[in-house]
């Protein structure tokens, strides 16, 4: 049934609650792991003995176990979180087995006529009782109204926190109620343009707010924790699922320590002025601004395992930089996406690809891919497998690496998949063993040409 159909004369049945009040200070401070707490001060008027206030505008996702009130000489009974929140549907399902006015106008002559009806049932329609006859309420374009005696007690027409407290005696009070919610995030994005020409890059960086939680915060002051806050799950609510591996970007994680705020092991990026944070809005800002960042472009080949790949395929395209206070992005960087872009010929900045970040201390080293190189391919083939024991192999790997480009290129070859006590007993050049299970060969491939390296692998298995 269509609502619009509906003109609710309910507007002067609201309740007011006694918490309400034009002058708050409100402050906000939202974690990247769609979490936020929520702390509004304001004077309240409280009277002596026992009385309920109700604070509106709260959080629609407001967690109401976290809540928390403080005032000078009251003590608190109870509280209660109504979310039910007032609408034509919730009124006519709440009005089930009580009476109601129905008003029909003749559209030719505005005539009203009135009739009193009980509401059966609102299950995918209204079904009433007029008198003697059983009566659907019909979506006809018909022009009906609907008019309720009152509005249930239960029904808000905005999310309310309702304390039941006591007063020592009457009197203004300060207080503050805090809470944690959920639908308040933020997350960092950045904007990386390299320049090929002297091989540097200018990065943006944007706090990108998102506020689905229900309600709108006005003129809050705003703090921003980068950092993961550990949170209990709910009960039944574990997931034991984990995402597939991917690319790490920290190359070398710094050492470096700066000036920005911190809380406990969190950096905190507060907003420079107060801003209102509407509901079902998005809202940037920029906390990064750096030009002219020395930045490495090369390559980058990863074979997963010791066999031979049906076709040739794309080394990475990779960009290095540092985040070092001296010579790099000089801050700590939340985790985020980074996209880079390049200029054509024309001048024009182009999309060339993103990668993800994860926090990044100051003076660390990042190696992001941006996708697959056109011109840089490699081919991973297994020129023999001999068996030298019951359980040992020895696997004699070639890598055919092209490059179609008018410059020689270098391919950091990384050969994974070295489980167990895995060695390397020969390599036509020389390699860098970076872990038990990975290693690594920095590769010259001339411009229009090929290139060739051969290891051989002593395996268990």
């Amino acid at each position: 049934m269509r609502m619009g159909l509906w003109c609710m004369a309910w507007a002067a049945l609201l309740p007011v609650g006694s918490g309400a009040a034009a002058d708050k200070a409100l402050s906000v401070t939202i974690y990247t792991g769609d979490l936020a707490l929520v702390q509004e001060r304001r004077d309240i008027d409280i009277k002596a003995g026992r009385q309920r206030i109700e604070f509106t505008d709260v959080s629609a996702q407001i967690r109401p176990e976290t809540a928390s009130l403080t005032a000078g000489d009251i003590s608190i009974v109870e509280q209660n979180f109504d979310f039910d929140l007032l609408t034509p549907a919730k009124l006519m399902e709440k009005a089930i087995g009580q009476e109601i006015t129905i008003v029909r106008v003749n559209p030719a002559t505005g005539a009203e006529t009135r009739e009193q009806a009980q509401v059966l049932a609102t299950n995918n329609g209204v079904v009433l009782k007029i008198g003697q006859r059983i009566e659907v309420l019909r979506d006809d374009g018909l022009p009906v109204r609907v008019i309720f005696n009152k509005v249930p007690e239960n029904l808000r027409a905005r999310p309310t926190l309702s304390v039941t407290v006591v007063g020592a005696h009457a009197g203004t009070r300060a207080a503050t109620l805090s809470y944690l919610t959920p639908g308040l995030g933020w997350k960092a994005d950045y904007v990386a343009l390299y320049n090929e020409g002297d091989s540097k890059i200018d990065v943006q960086g944007w706090v990108t707010l998102t506020n689905s939680s229900g309600t709108t915060y006005e003129n809050a002051q705003t703090l921003l924790v980068a950092g993961s806050p550990s949170q209990v799950e709910s009960e039944g609510g574990a997931n034991n699922y984990r995402s597939p591996m991917r690319r790490s970007t920290l190359q070398n994680p710094g050492t470096e320590s700066g000036s920005r705020e911190r809380l406990g092991d969190y950096y905190l990026y507060p907003l420079a002025e107060r801003t209102t944070i509407a509901n079902q809005q998005t809202k940037q800002v920029s906390f990064l601004d750096v030009h002219g960042v020395a930045a490495e472009h090369g390559y980058e080949f990863r074979n997963r395992w010791l066999g031979t790949a049906e076709t040739p395929l794309s080394a990475k395209s990779i960009y290095s930089f540092s985040t070092s206070a001296h010579a790099g992005l000089g801050d700590q960087l939340p985790a985020g996406i980074l996209r880079f872009y390049m200029r054509d010929k024309r001048g024009d900045a182009q999309f060339i690809g993103e990668s993800r970040i994860d926090h990044t201390p100051l003076g660390s080293t990042l190696s992001l891919a941006t996708g697959d190189a056109f011109d840089v391919k490699v081919h991973a083939i297994v020129d023999k497998r001999t068996r030298l024991a019951t359980f040992d192999w020895l696997t004699d790997m070639r890598y055919e690496l092209t490059n179609a480009l008018l410059r020689p290129v270098v391919v950091k070859l990384r050969q994974e998949g070295l489980w167990g006590d895995a060695s390397i007993k020969a390599a036509s050049q020389n390699g860098a063993r970076l872990s038990a299970e990975a290693a690594e060969w920095a590769v010259t491939v001339p411009a229009n040409g090929k290139a060739s390296l051969t290891a051989s692998f002593e395996t268990r298995y």
